[in-house]
């Protein structure tokens, strides 16, 4: 989109919000959470023209919000600048402010105009070039896990629903329980109308296995970088219903001990030049054709590496425990939730794979990149994925992959295959990063140390 077009956007925009006072400006950090600033409405028509000048730490920030001692962006260079520039197709009403108030998602570069290889979205973007070389076009969707967390005085617990004419919790798993939407209803309505507004394109709502998580699916689009924009707005859209509903929500991937944990679940298929889908076809494996089990061996081959993306903090690694549906091994086939990677069942022209393993606390633009990364180098370099689970297999707790933060990160830096796509400098920066802030997480010393070792020890 060319300047003139996001100066005639903006213009429009105005034109169909008129009492807009203020404009959120969005950037979505390396954990994946949403930084920004508010920006008078007089500052907009510059800022649209010109662009900003942002901090450039605000991308390499750690999970607290605090920037790092082992990379160069911070209080040791002089916490730079860098150039943001508003998204064309972002803007929006953020209806749940009191004052009127727009949004928009930033891009960012560097002041002569070369995008800023920090930022997630550039990363994603050097993920997608070799498809697009290639001419071929992932077509994704995102499916989201959350909890409604509330309190009770003393600690934090899943929102569950009451045992009707009463206020007593209503305890045990009720998976796909219609009351406990109906329970949540002001909350869904709320959530509903901002995405409409949003034009983020939610589709079907799920009360999920554990009592408080749901799951809320997204539409497939077209463009990677769009179904990423959108799982990181309705992050912010779910987050900010609850508060209007006197609730919290969270994406954590693991907020509470002995119930399940919350994954970010990709479905990617690929089309060619022509708008066929590759993943279709027949073959002694299923019906999908080679080219998708040649995708699904280079996931595969990639998921080791990329554990540090998919699950990107110390609480991420509390997911993975036996007997959750949440996989430990780069394990594939069809129609069986506990696979790595699921072909689900489908209509031909939307054959595709169901990528299971990453955390909803992941950033969506990084996951997307590493899921990317597996697809060119599975079908570039016809991989195999080895043997096919299938439908009814019991699969046991295998476990290959790094599922202790330490050791993925570790993946992370011995590993090949992900800097080809996300590049050297930038996995070398997030490497430094998060292993700071695993190290700053593993000198803590919290309540459990003192509960489980203070008498005894």
């Amino acid at each position: 989109m060319s300047q003139n077009d996001i100066k005639q956007e903006f213009r429009n925009y105005m034109q169909q919000h008129p009492e807009t006072r203020y404009f959120e400006l969005l950037v979505t950090d390396m954990n994946g959470i949403s930084r920004g600033k508010r920006a008078p409405l007089h500052d907009m028509e510059k800022i649209i023209k010109n662009g900003v000048n942002y901090c450039a730490a605000t991308v390499v920030l750690d999970s607290k919000g605090a920037t790092f001692d082992t990379v160069p962006y911070g209080s040791h260079d002089g916490d730079p600048d860098v150039k943001a520039h508003v998204v064309p197709g972002t803007l929006a009403p953020v209806p749940w402010a009191r004052i009127p108030t727009g949004q928009a998602i930033l891009e960012l570069t560097e002041f002569d105009g070369t995008p800023f290889f920090l930022d997630p979205r550039s990363a994603l973007q050097r993920a997608m070039q070799p498809l697009a070389d290639m001419g071929l076009h992932p077509v994704m969707a995102t499916e989201l896990e959350f909890y409604l967390v509330e309190h009770d005085g003393r600690e934090f617990g899943p929102r569950m629903s009451r045992i009707p004419g009463s206020d007593l919790p209503q305890t045990g798993l009720q998976y796909a329980m219609m009351e406990d939407l109906v329970d949540i209803d002001d909350f869904l309505s709320d959530l509903d109308h901002y995405c409409q507004v949003q034009n983020i394109p939610a589709g079907a709502v799920l009360s999920e296995f554990s009592p408080g998580q749901f799951e809320v699916n997204l539409m497939h689009v077209d463009n990677p970088m769009h179904a990423c924009e959108h799982a990181v707005l309705l992050k912010r859209a779910v987050k900010a219903a609850a508060l209007q509903n006197g609730l919290a929500a969270t994406f954590m991937a693991k907020p509470f001990a002995g119930i399940a944990g919350s994954g970010l679940h990709i479905h990617v298929s690929m089309l060619d030049d022509d708008g066929n889908n590759i993943f279709a076809g027949e073959s002694q494996y299923g019906p999908f054709s080679d080219t998708l089990r040649h995708a699904i061996g280079g996931l595969g081959e990639v998921m080791a590496e990329s554990m540090a993306v998919l699950a990107p903090n110390a609480n991420s690694y509390r997911r993975y425990v036996p007997g959750s549906f949440v996989p430990a091994t780069p394990s594939w086939g069809m129609n069986h939730r506990g696979v790595a990677l699921r072909i689900p069942l489908s209509s031909p022209v939307n054959s595709r794979v169901e990528h299971r393993v990453a955390g909803a606390d992941a950033n969506p633009y990084l996951v997307v990149a590493a899921v990317l990364a597996g697809l060119h180098h599975g079908i570039t370099q016809k991989c195999e994925p080895g043997k096919m689970v299938r439908e009814g297999d019991e699969i046991g707790e295998v476990v290959t992959l790094p599922v202790r933060w330490p050791q993925a990160l570790d993946a992370f830096s011995q590993g090949s295959l992900l800097r080809e796509y996300l590049g050297d400098e930038y996995c070398r920066i997030f490497a430094n990063c998060r292993k700071e802030e695993s190290d700053r997480f593993q000198v803590e010393v919290s309540n459990r140390d003192y509960e489980w070792y203070l008498r005894g020890v």
